[in-house]
């Protein structure tokens, strides 16, 4: 076998071997396990019967948003950026954006007072996000 031939197996083999690393990588997950994202909604909803906890209700379902976006394998540096490249996944991507913004005016300041129709709008948008990743049924 000459040099040449040699040359192009073995670079074949090196293209094929980090094409395949770059798949298993890269690949999205097809489905998550909904029970423990189940159970955290269903905890966040027992917050919203005491108008103190809606804050750490909005805070909590963003925090759920975060962790099923990373489980699903959406890559970014920030929660942002994830959602950036998620957006195509989601049905209504302004209540998604608008329930992480509230939660952002949370943390910059946790006395704000909130409106129920707000925190509703955000809670519907990030459990929709949530539905349409497959986190929850």
């Amino acid at each position: 076998m000459n040099v040449t031939v040699l040359a192009v197996i073995v670079l074949s083999i090196i293209i094929i071997a980090l094409g395949f690393l770059l798949w298993v990588r890269n690949r999205p997950r097809k489905n998550l396990k909904t029970e423990p994202f189940h159970a955290k909604w269903k905890e966040l909803q027992g917050m919203l019967s005491d108008k103190a906890r809606w804050a750490e209700a909005v805070l909590c379902a963003d925090v759920l948003l975060d962790e099923a976006l990373k489980k699903k394998r959406i890559r970014g540096r920030t929660q942002g950026e994830r959602m950036v490249k998620a957006q195509h996944l989601f049905s209504d991507n302004d209540s998604v954006w608008f329930g992480h913004k509230l939660r952002s005016r949370i943390d910059a300041d946790p006395t704000a007072k909130l409106k129920q129709s707000e925190v509703k709008q955000a809670l519907t948008g990030i459990r929709q996000a949530l539905k349409d990743i497959g986190a929850l049924q």
